[in-house]
């Protein structure tokens, strides 16, 4: 028998796993066989669903998974990199290493 390839499951069919497992109208075996699954792996999904359910009344405004971005400092580093680029222009162009096109 051979294993059959790993498979990545959506989160809208994860969900609708575990709510099928929380409304215990059918048995891990008859839902096991229903979405082609391991009863475990249902289990483990309702039991993350059960888990984070607590989220969704949460007062607390969720964490923002982007990082901050410090406009200021981007902006600096684009005048620092301007200043650099003007600078190795003006050289380059004194010592006839820059073509003519570019200017």
């Amino acid at each position: 028998m051979t294993r059959r390839p790993r498979r990545n499951h959506s989160p809208a069919f994860k969900a609708k796993v575990a709510l099928a497992a929380l409304k215990g109208d059918r048995t891990m075996s008859e839902l096991a066989t229903q979405f082609d699954l391991h009863p475990n792996q249902i289990k483990q999904w309702k039991d993350q669903l059960l888990d984070g359910v607590s989220d969704v009344f949460d007062d607390k405004p969720r964490a923002s998974k982007a990082p901050q971005i410090d406009v200021k400092a981007l902006h600096a580093k684009i005048g620092q990199l301007a200043l650099e680029n003007d600078f190795l222009e003006g050289a380059l162009d004194k010592a006839g290493l820059l073509p003519g096109a570019r200017k």
